[in-house]
């Protein structure tokens, strides 16, 4: 019966259960699971064996241990297959014959390729399951294994879902590269990262492949998708070397999972974190976040659900964020081999060998130097020859990370480049100017074509040439195209030009000098023409997160074009809007020094620079430094221009503001009030200038307690900048938020809350989740919901919004403390005493390191952390600290700012603590008759001294005065705030209240 097939397991077996072993190439995995699925649903024993074939075995023996295996063999057959090794077809021949045919009830076989294999195969009589549905593929596979092809009779309730059939792609699938067909080996890393990603809890399936550049990161994690991406319904590549590009390519999931948002990203964002999260409507999706190597500006925003995240970066600090973490080494030296034979078929196996230890192992040198030396006449030999120093130039190590000559390498590749298209090199030269990694293609093809160098002109205006110059270096690895949604091979304006870190520096460091002048102002010229011009649009700031990346590169500081120089400062006054305080101090920093030395002191560039550089360094929190920057040029200005000229007004107020944060509030507001005077003068009340001088009048206000003016300066604000600008301005936003303060400052909760919360879906629609404005808008809305009696949706807002802060702009930031602050005053009320103490603790501990020993916002902390010790029976240190702070802040802002108030409120209830009613009373007395005369007796500050009065008199037994005072305090707490609102109800039951301090940082 030689040749007949033979239905699965033998017949000695009776009645037990038959065994199938598929034998499969990793690089099929998908068929492997997919088939075995069919196979188990029909009550067949599967056993999964990837097939390896180690070049130092022979093939027969191999194969040989095959027939060991349970059961008939299935092989899924494919050029993959019978490629690792590498062995020739003739090898394969001869082994089939050998082995196979001789036992052809053991062997069974499907086809899943179109591609030339061995001859021999025909003794598989494999099954072809190409170019077909999965309905038909499944007909095949049955018949090859002589099974039942009759449709299951429970199939109806087999609710499990398998694997997908391996020729449909997810329902979702977009950015993944092409696949690379010369991927070879890495078969235990693939294995670990799927073992490790399977083997997760839910939730916490994130993956970080992390190795040193060019060892084949993206390749293995693109292969990764390709092989077990028919697990998925939701596949979606990432590149994450910036944040704003994460952003924006993770939106575009949005529609591809139907959901219905807006066109702003950053509701589309939230869309998609959440449809992630909540796996909805998939709950199988893999995420590849590709080239994440600053994870601490990425972190946050890594999604969290059923699904899993691939993460690839050279930092390993990815295990401090929740990452499982798997090394990327170099290839193994038998992988080497492989790679090098299939990239370069002309070489032997033993000069692939020696080729492979003279680079290293490592994978994209070696996919370079193969590539190219396979279409040259030069041997191995003479290769390594000019390596080793054959040719004349320095060997040198480009980095640490490369121990190898590596410049002597690119020196020969770029000179069999430059012989064939020499325009490559000139484009490649010219990407290095810009920042490595992504290049827009937009920002090179929309280059003024006028004066450019003869090389580069020629280059743009020829789509021919251009395509050619791009294909060449694609042929040799050079470089990669970025987008992989286009059919042809041709560079769209849409996509962008990968330029590998390593061919940046060497390609950079080996260059003419007279190219390199001539690139470096075509690049400058380019980056200027892209500047959309307005910094503050936040419609704009994807194109401004486009551009910033490449300053440093193309070195723009030291271009005396005011084009180039305008384009500085609008990148400067992009980066203190969206809060990329830390990057942009860097920048003012670098090019006050650059330009004061390029320009001159007093020009006036330098000037509005210096403007852009302090305001970063105060929304830095740097307001000594900053403080002695303007208070010089105020001086200078002042002497050399006189007080009306407007860049001595625009130091001024800055001036102002770091008074006002260095907490000398009467001299920053004497400063703003005049300021406020002569730009009305001058620019009369519609000005933008001028209306940002009343803004800061009205901060000067507030800070002072002066809150019934800073309303009423507020709201004037606003509807002079919804006139003059437009409702959904950033400074539109800023003062709307300011004016929803002054309301609850004021008591009017519920205007307040309503104001508040309009205005934060507009800032996120408008500037994004974790803008330091819409923060700002977000804590007050918790602000809002707290003192207006929402405490549990507000508690959950405080700790979103405190986290995103120090997120954002790090946890000793002034505004990330202020968040704080009022985060552990939520948890000392709510029964997290642990956490509010140790929340209050830092924040004490912080503001004694940034500012004076009698700065409010110090008092004001510890007046708060008096409560926390009052709440754990620590009373009589609970005391001294807040009689301490009642004396500081009197010194401080004055013994009727609401601030001293409330610091005498709580001193009185710890004195009564103590068992010293009497002092309680008589304090209690003069803070009631004090806030009745600064702030009204409506005041939600006056209320809670009326209501701990009349507790102080209850403890001396004068029940009756105390009782006339609480009848009366009651009564107005119900006309203004409501019978069922807290603080009511807490008066009515005789709860003692107390004042939390709240820092108002801008």
């Amino acid at each position: 019966m030689s040749g007949a097939r033979t239905p699965v397991g033998s017949a000695e077996r009776g009645t037990a259960r038959q065994t199938v072993t598929i034998s499969f190439a990793g690089f099929n995995r998908a068929w492997a699971a997919w088939i075995g699925d069919r196979l188990e649903r029909r009550g067949i024993r599967v056993v999964y064996m990837r097939w390896d074939s180690p070049a130092g075995i022979p093939l027969v023996d191999s194969l040989r241990d095959l027939q060991l295996a349970e059961g008939r063999v299935l092989i899924v057959v494919s050029e993959w297959y019978f490629q690792l090794g590498p062995r020739t077809h003739e090898e394969w021949n001869a082994a089939l014959r050998e082995v196979a045919a001789p036992d052809p009830a053991r062997f069974a076989a499907v086809s899943v390729t179109t591609a030339t294999v061995p001859t021999a195969a025909a003794v598989l009589a494999p099954a072809n399951l190409t170019n077909m549905g999965a309905e038909e593929a499944e007909r095949r596979l049955l018949d090859r294994l002589d099974l039942p092809s009759d449709p299951l009779p429970d199939a109806a309730d087999d609710d499990r879902r398998g694997p997908r059939f391996p020729a449909t792609m997810p329902e979702v699938w977009g950015g993944v590269p092409r696949r690379n067909t010369r991927f070879t080996g890495r078969e235990p890393l693939l294995n670990d990262a799927y073992h490790l990603l399977q083997g997760a809890e839910q939730g916490a399936g994130v993956l970080t492949l992390h190795g040193m550049s060019g060892v084949g990161k993206t390749q293995l994690a693109a292969e990764y998708a390709y092989r077990f991406g028919s697990e998925y319904d939701v596949v979606w590549w990432v590149n994450a070397e910036k944040r704003v590009t994460y952003r924006r390519v993770l939106a575009e999931l949005a529609p591809k999972l139907g959901l219905t948002t807006g066109a702003e990203y950053g509701e589309r964002l939230r869309a998609v974190r959440d449809a992630l999260r909540r796996g909805e409507p998939y709950g199988r999706w893999l995420l590849i976040l590709d080239g994440a190597d600053e994870p601490d500006q990425l972190w946050d925003l890594v999604p969290t659900g059923p699904g899993h995240v691939l993460i690839t970066s050279r930092n390993p600090e990815w295990g401090e964020h929740n990452s499982r973490m798997l090394e990327v080494p170099v290839y193994d030296r038998d992988e080497s081999v492989a790679f090098i034979r299939r990239r370069a078929p002309r070489l032997t196996p033993a000069e692939a060998k020696q080729l492979a230890e003279a680079l290293e192992d490592l994978p994209l040198l070696l996919d370079q130097t193969a590539g190219w030396l396979n279409d040259s006449d030069l041997s191995v030999d003479e290769y390594i020859q000019l390596l080793e120093g054959g040719v004349d130039r320095d060997v040198v190590k480009v980095s640490a990370d490369f121990p190898l000559a590596f410049q002597t390498a690119w020196s020969i590749l770029l000179n069999n480049i430059r012989e064939t298209v020499p325009e490559s090199v000139a484009l490649l030269r010219l990407c290095t100017f810009f920042a490595p990694g992504s290049i827009p293609v937009r920002l090179l093809k929309e280059m003024p074509v006028d004066e450019l160098p003869e090389q580069i002109a020629g280059l743009l205006n020829d789509p021919l040439l251009w395509n050619r110059a791009i294909n060449q270096l694609r042929q040799y690895s050079v470089v990669r195209l970025e987008s992989h949604e286009t059919s042809g091979e041709e560079a769209s304006p849409g996509e962008s030009l990968y330029v590998h870190r390593m061919v940046h520096q060497i390609v950079h460091k080996d260059m003419p000098d007279e190219d390199r002048r001539d690139f470096i102002d075509v690049v400058r010229r380019a980056l200027a023409a892209a500047d959309p011009g307005r910094p503050t649009d936040s419609r704009l700031w994807d194109q401004y997160a486009e551009i910033v990346p490449h300053l440093k590169y193309a070195d723009v500081l030291k271009s005396t074009d005011r084009t180039v120089q305008r384009l500085v400062l609008n990148c400067l006054r992009y980066m203190w809007f969206t809060g990329e305080y830390t990057s942009g101090i860097t920048l003012g920093e670098r090019a006050l020094a650059a330009w004061r030395e390029l320009i001159g002191e007093d020009h006036p560039r330098v000037w509005e620079v210096t403007y852009h550089y302090a305001n970063l360094l105060r929304s830095g929190g740097e307001y000594v430094r900053t403080e002695a920057i303007e208070r010089a040029a105020v001086e200078y200005l002042r002497r050399e221009r006189g007080e009306e000229d407007l860049d001595y007004l625009r130091a001024a107020s800055g001036l102002a503001a770091d008074l006002s944060a260095l907490g000398r509030y009467e001299e920053a507001l004497q400063l703003t009030e005049r300021l406020y005077s002569v730009y009305r003068g001058l620019l009369g009340e519609q000005d933008s200038r001028t209306l940002n001088a009343l803004n800061n009048l009205g901060f000067s206000l507030r800070l002072l307690g002066r809150y019934d003016e800073t309303l009423d300066i507020d709201r004037r604000t606003l509807e002079a900048r919804r006139q003059l600008l437009r409702g959904r301005h950033p400074w539109t936003l800023f003062s709307e938020t300011s004016y929803a303060i002054d309301l609850r400052l004021l008591g009017r909760y519920g205007e307040a809350e309503s104001v508040q919360s309009k205005n934060l879906r507009d800032h996120r629609l408008l500037m994004g989740a974790d803008n330091p404005q819409t923060l700002r808008a977000e804590l007050n809305l918790a602000l809002c919901q707290y003192r207006g009696g929402a405490r549990e949706s507000a508690g959950r807002l405080f700790t979103r919004v405190l986290e995103r802060y120090e997120r954002k702009l790090g946890e000793a930031h002034m505004q990330t403390l202020a968040a704080a602050v009022s985060q552990s005053c939520y948890a000392r009320e709510h029964g997290d005493i642990d956490r509010a103490r140790e929340t209050s603790e830092s924040v004490i501990a912080r503001y004694e390191m940034a500012l004076s020993p009698s700065h409010p916002f110090l008092v004001g902390a510890r007046a708060n952390h008096a409560l926390i010790l009052r709440s754990v029976g620590e009373r009589d240190h609970a005391l001294a600290l807040i009689e301490q702070a009642l004396v500081d802040m009197t010194a401080a802002v004055g013994e009727n700012h609401p601030w001293t108030l409330g610091c005498a409120v709580n001193a009185a209830a710890l004195r009564n603590l103590v068992g010293d009613p009497e002092s309680a009373a008589e304090l209690s007395r003069t803070t009631v008759t004090r806030a009745i005369e600064s702030l009204g007796r409506t005041r939600p500050l006056t209320l809670t001294a009326r209501i701990a009065l009349a507790a102080d008199l209850r403890a001396l037994r004068d029940r009756r005065q105390a009782e006339k005072i609480e009848q009366e305090a009651l009564s107005d707490l119900e006309a203004t705030l409501g019978d069922q609102h807290v603080h009511t109800i807490a008066a009515r039951s005789r709860t003692r209240p107390y004042w939390d301090f709240e820092p108002q940082a801008t």
